[in-house]
């Protein structure tokens, strides 16, 4: 069977090339054009590869330029813009073509202590019982159409396990928000840069479209055009990517063919760990007066 968590920790490693230059390879999830996650996840791990020993990642924000093609490998160009007593900054650019197609900046800190505060975990059911999506998929195979059947179907890197369930073949109007359990298809080193980048890369799952739920329309819908476009992440305490999170997401408005999503994701023990936040675009080609190109 096809491991799909050791291929992306293979491609999440990347290959240097030179001092501050990176390839990676892409990971074909079925669609041809390259998961955001997956870019976010190897250009932090280009970052993380230039700055010294005992500082992690905190903070990035980041912009899709393009789309990338998952046929093809991503150049990653890292700029060290600061390295600081305590902090260290770090600006990537992913290229592909001779393009680019996604830029980010990234923060790192040496641990130290400080005040202690958190908002507490939602009251909400553990992970244990519920029907992963991929079951779900499995499940229902013979309702989806034969173009996304192999996609929804496949083997993934990250469990996710929902608690409200939707169909995104059959949507119907819900409120704004979301809770899942996430954790990687399998154990994962000690390192915690591993941790981290797998936790951007899985960020970029079930985010946007929550901002759809209360319009009963999907990324399935027929005229939408949806698509990552700023995402920011905040790393708060440390944590593992190898047992269950809690992803808390919410969508406080959508306007001007946009979606504003944030996201916390919590340890089981209610630690908060994580939060993220991003406006993407949700433009429905078939109403009347839409842009057909960006």
């Amino acid at each position: 069977m096809r491991d799909v968590l050791a291929e992306l920790l293979d491609l999440l490693r990347l290959e240097r090339i030179e001092e501050n230059l990176f390839r990676g390879q892409s990971q074909d999830l079925g669609w041809g054009a390259i998961f955001g996650g997956q870019v976010l996840g190897q250009a932090l791990s280009a970052a993380a590869q230039t700055v010294r020993a005992g500082r992690e990642v905190h903070s990035l924000q980041s912009s899709f330029l393009r789309q990338g093609d998952a046929r093809r490998p991503v150049v990653y160009q890292v700029d060290p813009l600061r390295d600081g007593t305590s902090f260290s900054t770090r600006r990537v650019l992913a290229i592909q073509g001779g393009k680019p197609i996604f830029a980010l900046t990234a923060s790192f800190q040496r641990d130290e202590p400080g005040f202690d505060h958190a908002h507490p975990m939602p009251g909400v059911p553990g992970p244990d019982g519920l029907e992963s999506e991929l079951d779900l998929a499995r499940r229902n195979a013979a309702n989806i159409p034969e173009p996304f059947r192999k996609i929804a179907t496949a083997e993934r890197p990250i469990e996710i396990r929902p608690l409200q369930r939707v169909n995104p073949l059959d949507p119907k109007p819900m409120p704004p928000r979301r809770q899942l359990w996430y954790k990687a298809a399998g154990p994962l080193p000690d390192d915690p840069g591993v941790h981290r980048y797998l936790l951007a890369y899985a960020s970029d799952f079930n985010f946007l479209t929550t901002a759809m739920l209360p319009h009963a329309v999907s990324w399935l819908t027929p005229g939408m055009q949806v698509a990552s476009l700023d995402p920011a992440l905040w790393f708060h305490r440390p944590f593992r990517f190898d047992e269950w999170l809690l992803f808390d997401v919410e969508s406080p408005s959508a306007s001007g063919a946009r979606g504003m999503v944030t996201g916390r994701f919590f340890s089981r023990d209610g630690q908060l760990v994580a939060t993220v936040a991003q406006e993407g675009l949700m433009r429905n080609r078939a109403a009347p007066g839409a842009r057909l190109a960006e």
